[in-house]
């Protein structure tokens, strides 16, 4: 049962998906990382990333960090194909009660179920997001 701190989360980044000029679906991924240990959140949010660009099927990629850019924040992260640049992802990760959460969304793939399903087997706890709502949604 997801708590009304998490539902909170999950309404706002279905937010993120609306109005777009592209239709775009996610997820909130909860990790245990806490401030300590961004570069495991890091990792995490590229393992994330290559599973989402898999599904995509646009070819290698690479990420794109704010630390880079001062229009972006700092922890907002994209995925960008090698070949053109062209958008995969975009993430933010976010530090929410003493631990990180990313926010990753994608242009829609019409696999959203399969993208979820690889993003859980590779360990992580996962909440899928869509323009109509969140998982697990009352």
């Amino acid at each position: 049962m997801t708590g009304a701190i998490d539902e909170d989360l999950y309404r706002r980044a279905v937010e993120l998906l609306r109005p777009g000029d592209i239709s775009l679906e996610g997820a909130v991924v909860h990790t245990d990382y806490g401030p300590d240990e961004e570069s495991m959140v890091h990792q995490a949010t590229i393992e994330v990333g290559d599973v989402v660009a898999e599904h995509a099927g646009k070819g290698d990629t690479w990420v794109y960090s704010g630390n880079d850019d001062s229009r972006f924040g700092l922890n907002q992260h994209q995925g960008l194909t090698i070949a053109d640049d062209e958008f995969v992802w975009e993430c933010q990760q976010l530090l929410r009660e003493g631990s990180f959460d990313v926010v990753l969304y994608w242009e829609t793939t019409g696999d959203h179920e399969a993208v979820l399903a690889d993003i859980r087997d590779a360990g992580y706890d996962t909440v899928g997001i869509t323009e109509d709502g969140f998982e697990g949604q009352a």
